[in-house]
């Protein structure tokens, strides 16, 4: 009897080194189809490396990484065909319009009719009235909307977001967080790396806090919840909030 698989991704022993510094010190995590799943940590703290490897940009020095079921090291072209990817900085290419380049994205990933595939994907965004105005003529939550709706061009499984709502105002963001749910609602296993709390709070299903190249935390939020010290009773119980459920797991690991 076939075993159907139920990991979009699985990274174990993780480990890359730049020079003499290592940033990755052994990262172990799995992701759930159909899920989102939060990728914490401080600035320098490893995620966009970890993001570049399981996205095929980067080789790993050690540890096994498979995403769609995929090896990223030995089949990585199986793996591009199975992902998305926005990155921190919008990919657009401001010379052209919104429509020229979703064009450009559908017949570089060899798709029927590119035009339809453009039009469609700009209806889905709200960006239809904007469609034939350059690029660099948007908003910041307009451009990072076109970022997103580029990477899904083909309707990839298996979305990765690295830190998509950073420099955006808190319209945009919520605008962001929107798409993020609506994709996972359709079924779209999202990986996401964030600085904001809040945005992993509010969208994840589940957090890994990463921190001096290793997970020193998982799980959902009400599971890291139970990391932080009781809370003192006053009058009314306070229910620690992400940011100091964070903060107090970091501190615990410097202080060692």
């Amino acid at each position: 009897m076939q075993t159907v698989q139920t990991k979009s991704i699985q990274v174990k022993g993780l480990q890359k080194s730049y020079k003499q510094l290592q940033v990755l010190k052994g990262v172990d995590f799995e992701v759930e189809k159909g899920s989102i799943f939060a990728l914490l940590g401080s600035n320098g703290a490893g995620k966009t490396t970890v993001v570049k490897i399981l996205t095929t940009l980067l080789k790993q020095d050690g540890g096994t990484v498979a995403v769609g079921g995929f090896d990223v090291a030995s089949k990585p072209d199986q793996v591009r065909q199975a992902i998305g990817l926005t990155g921190q900085f919008a990919a657009v290419d401001e010379i052209l319009t919104g429509r020229e380049n979703l064009i450009m994205i559908a017949k570089l990933r060899y798709l029927k009719n590119p035009r339809q595939v453009a039009d469609d994907m700009l209806k889905r965004f709200g960006l239809t009235d904007a469609a034939d105005r350059k690029a660099s003529t948007y908003s910041g939550g307009m451009r990072r909307r076109l970022d997103i709706a580029l990477s899904l061009v083909g309707n990839p499984q298996i979305i990765f977001l690295d830190e998509p709502t950073t420099g955006l105002d808190p319209e945009a963001r919520i605008e962001v967080w929107k798409i993020v749910k609506e994709l996972a609602d359709g079924g779209t296993t999202i990986l996401l790396t964030t600085q904001y709390l809040e945005e992993a709070e509010q969208l994840a299903d589940r957090i890994a806090i990463l921190h001096e190249g290793k997970i020193i935390a998982g799980g959902t939020l009400a599971e890291l919840k139970k990391l932080f010290p009781s809370a003192k009773v006053e009058y009314v119980e306070k229910q620690p909030s992400l940011e100091e459920i964070f903060l107090a797991i970091v501190g615990k690991k410097e202080a060692k």
